[in-house]
C-alpha cells in the first residue's frame, strides 16, 4: 500500500476567488492542492462561494467536499480567516467574529519574519461594483455562461489537437481596454496605499489576475501580491523561507511557483508631488 505523501507545512497561505456553487469553479482541482498543504494560517481571501449564483439546485459533492475538508483543517489546527468579497458580501456582517480557530474579518494584516502583509479581496476599488451594481451583477452571469460555453469550444479544440484558450480572459481585455492598462491602474492604486501604510506586501484578489510584483514610488516600495482565481487558474500564495510565492496547481498533482522579476516605478500623483515640494521648503 502506498503511504499518504507528507503535506508541506507552511505559514501562510493564501487563496481567492474559488466561486463554490458556479459551473466554473474548480473545486476538485481546489481540493487536491489543499490535501497537499498544512498551513498555519490558510485565508480565504473573497468570493469564496458564490452567492449571486449560488443556487441550492447546483452544489455538486465536490464543492462540498472543500468545505467539508476546510473545517477538517480547522480541526487540525491551522487557523482560517475568511474576508467575504463582493460575490460573498453577505458574510461581511459577520465581520469581527472570531472564534479561534475560524475568524471573519474585512482585512487582514499578518506580521511574519518581521514584516507586515496587508490582506482584501479589491472589490473596494471598483468603480463598476459602487456604480453600477446592476451591471456587475449582469456581467457576473454573462461570465459563468462565457465559461461553460469556453469547456464546448476546449473540448473541440482539443479533440482535432489544438490548443486550449481562455475566452474569458480575452474578452476581460478587450472590454477593460488592454490587460496592461486596466491592472495597472488597480495595482497602482493598492500599492500606494500600501507604501503609505508602511507594508512590506499587499495581497488582493477580486481581478482574477494572479501576479506578484515590486512596486515603488518616491515614498517607498511595496511587494504587491494577486492570488489569483480557482476558475482559470487555479493559483495559491505561499508563504515560506521568508517570502510570498505564487503557485500554481496543475491536473497532473504538481505545483509551479512564477516569480515575477518585474519592478514598477510609479509616477507620482499631484498629491505626492506637493507633498514633496512641501517638505524641500521646510528643509530649505
Amino acid at each position: 500500500m502506498n503511504a499518504k505523501p507528507a503535506k508541506r507545512p507552511l505559514k501562510a497561505v493564501v487563496i481567492s476567488d474559488a466561486h463554490l456553487g458556479t459551473y466554473g469553479s474548480k473545486a476538485a482541482d481546489l481540493h487536491a492542492y489543499l490535501r497537499t498543504i498544512r498551513p498555519e494560517t490558510l485565508v480565504l481571501n473573497g468570493d469564496f462561494i458564490d452567492a449571486w449564483r449560488f443556487s441550492a439546485r447546483y452544489f455538486p459533492p465536490e464543492h462540498l467536499k472543500v468545505v467539508r475538508y476546510l473545517f477538517k483543517m480547522a480541526e487540525e489546527g491551522t487557523r482560517l480567516v475568511y474576508i467575504p468579497g463582493n460575490h460573498d458580501e453577505v458574510a461581511r456582517r459577520f465581520a469581527g467574529i472570531d472564534f479561534g480557530l475560524l475568524k471573519v474579518a474585512n482585512k487582514l494584516v499578518l506580521s511574519l519574519d518581521n514584516t507586515t502583509t496587508w490582506i482584501f479581496h479589491g472589490d473596494v476599488f471598483d468603480v463598476v461594483m459602487h456604480h453600477s451594481r446592476w451591471m456587475a451583477k449582469l456581467g457576473s452571469v454573462g461570465f459563468g455562461f462565457l465559461i461553460a460555453l469556453n469547456r464546448f469550444v476546449n473540448a473541440f479544440l482539443v479533440f482535432f489537437g489544438g490548443k486550449k484558450i481562455s475566452l474569458a480572459a480575452r474578452i476581460k481585455d478587450m472590454v477593460k481596454g488592454g490587460k496592461k492598462e486596466a491592472v495597472t491602474q488597480f495595482e497602482a492604486t493598492v500599492a500606494r496605499l500600501a507604501i503609505r501604510k508602511g507594508y512590506h506586501y499587499v495581497i488582493c484578489g477580486h481581478i482574477h489576475r494572479p501576479v506578484k510584483k515590486r512596486i515603488m514610488n518616491q515614498a517607498g516600495v511595496t511587494t504587491y501580491l494577486n492570488s489569483g482565481d480557482w476558475v482559470e487558474n487555479n493559483t495559491a500564495l505561499e508563504y515560506e523561507e521568508g517570502d510570498w510565492h505564487l503557485r500554481y496547481w496543475k491536473g497532473d498533482g504538481t505545483h509551479l511557483t512564477e516569480e515575477t522579476a518585474v519592478e514598477e516605478i510609479l509616477s507620482e500623483t499631484a498629491e505626492e508631488v506637493f507633498v514633496r515640494a512641501f517638505r524641500e521648503v521646510l528643509k530649505s
